[in-house]
């Protein structure tokens, strides 16, 4: 799993916390060639369009686009959708939320049979585009800004760019845990926990998966034997623990995220350990090369990475000239959040898929319907 954009308890009802865009903007960048992948001899630049001339091409091309988004419920990216519709009235998004492990083997089905449905894909499984770009099915594409985004997080060719940083740690609501939060994995280990922890099944996403590699990985296989006599509460997907948590069901998740600068009201706070591993990735997105909404898929992708949407996501970045909310770093200043670890670890599926194992044996087999429910070959078509 992965998402865009998380859903918050705002007033007492869910609603998505949507990236605030105006009007489409002016927005040009230097050019930057590349060789492009797949095809030898071609420089692929940096876009110098603005906006605004991306916006009519989109319209003109019929005004549609459908992305299949990483992510754990069907509505978690209803505010991305809603805040690019707003700023481009006129184009709509069909946006396709499911799990990233079921997005990158539908896409490769739909490609096997010639049935492709997504024009973009925006997804955790960092190691599907490395392979996607040698296999010549991405369409090689600098959005304006690719010069400023982070090295570790874009293909230096374009055949894929991050457009938002997420990062999983441990998240608690103030109201239940008092004056003394849990700071690192041995603490939830506390008493005071039992029966109040929640987690996404760590063998059902990967990104989760990696988390818990790190913490038995610097606390041995005794924590984790600890922390599941804690009676934790294991759940399918990341949104449904951050729910809990926000509505104080549960007082302590670990395994997902939440908003760095929480708005007015909002009862969660995401823990950035001082010395304990956490875990963060640059969420990948690229255009399929038989996109049948390209123009529309270059508008998507160039307002993702403008200054003003990646100053309003409600983590880190992925550009090196928008700074992070006051009190934080820029994510790459943080070693412990092992950026580079986490790509490693998704390239090295045996190892993956190994641990995914050892670590069924304490957790139990995952139960329970996918939160996004079953979608099937072809969503969105």
């Amino acid at each position: 799993m992965a998402i865009g954009r998380r859903q918050v308890l705002v007033g007492g009802s869910l609603a998505a916390a949507a990236t605030v865009v105006g009007t489409a903007r002016e927005n040009s960048a230097a050019a930057s060639p590349a060789r492009s992948a797949g095809r030898p001899g071609l420089t692929v630049h940096e876009e110098t369009k603005s906006l605004q001339q991306l916006y009519r091409e989109a319209k003109a091309e019929g005004g549609t686009l459908t992305v299949y988004a990483g992510g754990d419920t069907a509505v978690q990216q209803d505010g991305n959708k809603a805040a690019f519709e707003k700023a481009f009235p006129g184009v709509t998004v069909n946006m396709v939320v499911d799990y990233s492990k079921f997005h990158d083997v539908r896409v490769d089905n739909q490609l096997g049979t010639d049935t492709l449905v997504a024009d973009v894909v925006q997804l955790q499984t960092l190691q599907d585009f490395p392979r996607w770009k040698n296999q010549g099915v991405l369409l090689p594409y600098k959005p304006a800004g690719f010069s400023r985004i982070h090295p570790a997080f874009k293909d230096r060719d374009g055949a894929w760019t991050g457009i938002f940083v997420d990062a999983f740690s441990t998240i608690y609501n103030i109201d239940e845990v008092g004056a003394k939060a849990p700071a690192t994995a041995a603490d939830l280990l506390d008493p005071r926990w039992k029966g109040r922890i929640v987690s996404t099944y760590p063998n059902d996403d990967d990104a989760v998966l990696y988390l818990y590699k790190l913490i038995v990985d610097k606390y041995g296989w005794d924590w984790l034997d600890r922390f599941v006599a804690q009676d934790v509460a294991w759940v399918r997907g990341t949104q449904e623990p951050a729910d809990r948590v926000e509505a104080g069901s549960a007082a302590v998740a670990l395994g997902t995220d939440g908003a760095l600068t929480p708005g007015a009201g909002v009862k969660t706070r995401f823990l950035v350990p001082t010395h304990d591993p956490f875990m963060a990735w640059a969420q990948r997105a690229a255009i399929l090369a038989g996109a049948r909404h390209p123009a529309a898929a270059k508008l998507y992708l160039n307002w993702w990475l403008s200054k003003q949407t990646q100053s309003d996501f409600y983590m880190w970045s992925v550009r090196t000239d928008v700074a992070p909310p006051q009190g934080y770093r820029p994510i790459w200043a943080y070693p412990n959040a092992n950026l580079d670890g986490f790509d490693r670890f998704m390239n090295d599926r045996g190892l993956a898929e190994r641990f995914r194992q050892q670590l069924a044996l304490y957790v139990g087999e995952v139960e329970g319907d996918p939160s996004p429910g079953w979608l099937g070959l072809h969503p969105g078509r």
